[in-house]
């Protein structure tokens, strides 16, 4: 009789494995897929604001005599590479704007390469704005899962997280 009962038993830990262990392996990976993401947004975030600070403290005053620190795009753009460890300067769009409204955009990989000054003399006033934009990509595994992902571009969606940081120039 108690083999019986064992017999019963055989396939309830396949069961319950089915029914509880799949949905917490989903949960498990939704929980570092999203933390990722948090992370990939912080990051941007970060090496924006940390090639905005370089340009607000580089602008027409400080490059009187003597002293000779106006700045390139490269410049700029090697700062928020620093200040953005683990983002890839390939897929980083990047736009500069300054205080007339002029923009220059590009890969962060072309802006390393990127010799022209900026802000340009004409908007490198001290309280002038300067803006810098960035975008990067973020495709999370994740969205295979979801019912609907797989319609139209397929089932790995891309979300371009944006971050963007202005400041008047100080000096």
């Amino acid at each position: 009789m108690a083999m019986t009962r064992h017999n019963r038993r055989r396939g309830n830990s396949t069961i319950e494995f089915t029914l509880v262990g799949i949905p917490m392996i989903f949960a498990v990976i939704s929980i570092f897929e999203l933390s990722r993401g948090m992370w990939i947004y912080h990051s941007l975030a970060a090496a924006v604001k940390a090639g905005t600070r370089y340009a607000m403290v580089h602008g027409q005053d400080c490059a009187l005599l003597p002293n000779t620190c106006t700045v390139t795009i490269g410049q700029i753009a090697s700062q928020i590479q620093a200040g953005g460890p683990g983002l890839l300067a390939t897929d980083m769009q990047v736009t500069f704007t300054d205080a007339t409204g002029t923009s220059v955009g590009e890969t962060l990989a072309d802006a390393l390469n990127d010799s022209t000054q900026w802000p340009p003399a004409a908007a490198s006033g001290v309280g002038q704005p300067v803006t810098i934009s960035a975008t990067y990509p973020f495709t999370s595994a994740i969205s295979m899962f979801w019912p609907g992902a797989g319609q139209g571009v397929g089932p790995y969606q891309t979300v371009n997280f944006p971050a963007s940081s202005t400041e008047k120039i100080q000096f």
